[in-house]
């Protein structure tokens, strides 16, 4: 069965296997989804992911990452969602709990951290926040 948000989805699954304490999740595979795993990779707050191509579909085992017992990932928040899009400028990407967080956009670049994406001068679409 198709989801409507797919990335709400995909980190509605990592929150939950944080609170359950697994070391890894799955999640159906797909681009944006694959981009996603990238970019919390390249941000510490997973050890690693893999693509999995079994069954119709695939997945992405996103393995977890803690420290001294306790989730890397203290929270997530989807922040764009289908019925509400939120776009902003270069200028105006939020900083998430005063830095201690990352914001996730989609540029015309790709997937960026809020930091990359100011440092490369574009703004887009922020899909989630992170901390």
């Amino acid at each position: 069965m198709p989801t409507t948000d797919p990335i709400a989805d995909f980190l509605t699954r990592v929150r939950n296997a944080l609170m359950a304490r697994k070391t890894y999740c799955d999640v159906p595979f797909s681009r944006i989804k694959l981009d996603l795993a990238r970019v919390l990779l390249e941000a510490y707050y997973i050890r690693d992911f893999v693509q999995v191509d079994e069954g119709p579909q695939g997945f992405i085992r996103v393995y977890l990452k803690y420290t001294n017992g306790r989730p890397a990932i203290q929270g997530l928040r989807r922040v764009s969602t289908p019925g509400l899009r939120q776009y902003v400028g270069s200028r105006d990407i939020p900083r998430v709990r005063n830095g201690l967080g990352t914001a996730i956009l989609t540029t015309p670049k790709g997937l960026l951290t809020g930091n990359q994406a100011r440092r490369a001068g574009v703004g887009g679409e922020i899909l989630a926040e992170i901390w």
